[in-house]
């Protein structure tokens, strides 16, 4: 196949211009620093800070964890449905209008939560905004084997990475003016993180509409459904099972990135909550440290995906994998923020540095390793469903793991150690099973 042109590759790639902006803002910086505020006693030597549910008691963070997994779980049961549908009919554009769509409006609904009171509603608006954003992306990566060819699948994903962390660093410097000086603009630090949320909305919308103009229309596969077109997606899902049990290097890298990519998720998730609640890192250093996260993320894919041509897909892999479990290892041992002295800020930054170098790359290469491995197929939306499904069973274990191991013990240290275990299990499969089969 040759690939599309230089048009819809960057369509593609401005999709994740796009959405991008949710994944700084939303998930990484203000809005868990906003959470972590309205939902604490503002009290730093409080062991917890609980939140009552009826008869029910959460620790705020753990309940912020419970529902990001509660949100990856219904993105993984949908999927497989609605990649179905899009196979079918060739309508996988018009589902990840309807996802964008969904997503920014969530994050628009977000500029009216207002404190603990309103604590229900700003979790299901966080919880539909997450379902929009991850949601769209099943749709959005399996356009990749339809618009690059094998050769170029590596330069395209992490060129559609790059772009996203172009645009969500335009838009985070825009909103750290309102957050680090909301009274120049007549408003507190509350509202301005509000002002934040809305300005992603419209971002993530109004860019997503340009992309999407210059993105394919779907090619049906021409299949009639066996039978009700609603199971016939799980149908579906357990056919491409049934290939992949066929394909032992692809079972391997599935089973592999099921374990690694559990870490990487909940760190990249949970690291901002973790900063502010554990840490007592401040708001301001905070975003600091997700601004170096993303500017280091941009250099650090091209670098891995250029490493990958050299050594190959696997290898590079595995040192991406190997670099993760040496940063849980430094993130359980960083100190607790000292205001006099300034203890745990620069060190909070070298993590910071060595995230953004490995944070990007490994998702960009997985995207692309997977499209390779996979078999030539007209299904491709339902092949990425599956690699999707993975993907986001793997969160919600490791989001709940997280929240749970935070719980059990009342330290999050304890629970980033354990990401550890996700990442030494998965470099194992990689390099045993996948290793000897796939460069």
């Amino acid at each position: 196949m040759q690939t599309a042109s230089k048009k819809t590759i960057q369509g593609w790639a401005m999709y994740d211009w796009a959405n991008s902006a949710y994944s700084l803002v939303i998930s990484s910086t203000i809005f868990p620093a906003y959470y972590e505020a309205v939902t604490g006693d503002g009290n730093e030597s409080t062991a917890l800070d609980v939140i009552q549910l009826g008869s029910w008691r959460f620790v705020n963070t753990a309940l912020y964890n419970y529902t990001l997994a509660a949100a990856f779980l219904i993105v993984a049961i949908l999927s497989p449905l609605l990649s179905s549908i899009a196979d079918y009919r060739g309508s996988k554009k018009n589902f990840l209008f309807l996802f964008c769509s969904l997503g920014s409006a969530a994050c628009c609904s977000l500029f009216f939560f207002y404190g603990k009171a309103d604590i229900l509603y700003g979790l299901g608006c966080m919880l539909i905004a997450c379902i929009g954003f991850w949601g769209s992306l099943v749709f959005y990566n399996s356009y990749l084997p339809e618009i690059a060819a094998p050769e170029d699948r590596d330069r395209i994903s992490a060129r559609g990475f790059t772009m996203g962390y172009i645009g969500s660093v335009l838009l985070q410097l825009l909103c750290f003016v309102f957050v680090m000086s909301p009274a120049t603009f007549g408003m507190n630090t509350g509202q301005a993180s509000q002002l934040c949320f809305l300005l992603v909305g419209i971002w993530w919308f109004g860019f997503g509409q340009f992309a999407l103009s210059r993105l394919p229309e779907g090619k049906p596969t021409g299949k009639s459904p066996e039978g009700n077109i609603i199971t016939q997606g799980y149908r579906e899902l357990i056919k491409v099972w049934k290939q992949v049990k066929k394909l032992p290097a692809l079972k391997g890298f599935l089973v592999s990135f099921f374990f690694y990519n559990m870490g990487v998720q909940t760190v990249m998730l949970a690291a901002t909550l973790y900063g502010k609640s554990e840490l007592h890192i401040p708001t301001s250093n905070l975003i600091i440290a997700i601004l170096i996260i993303q500017l280091i993320a941009i250099p650090g894919a091209l670098l891995l995906a250029r490493l990958a041509g050299k050594i190959g897909n696997v290898n590079s892999l595995l040192l991406a994998i190997l670099i993760w479990t040496f940063i849980c290892v430094l993130g359980y041992f960083i100190p607790t923020y000292d205001e006099e002295t300034g203890r745990g800020i620069y060190e909070f930054y070298g993590l910071a540095i060595l995230v953004g170098f490995v944070m990007g790359g490994i998702q960009s290469l997985s995207r692309s390793t997977y499209s390779k491995i996979m078999p030539e197929t007209e299904d491709n939306t339902s092949f990425f469903s599956f690699f999707d499904v993975t993907e986001k069973l793997a969160i919600v274990v490791g989001m709940f793991s997280f929240g749970f191991i935070h719980e059990l013990t009342g330290s999050q240290r304890s629970a980033v150690l354990a990401l550890m275990t996700f990442f030494i299990l998965g470099g194992i499969m990689l390099f045993f099973s996948v290793r000897q089969k796939v460069k």
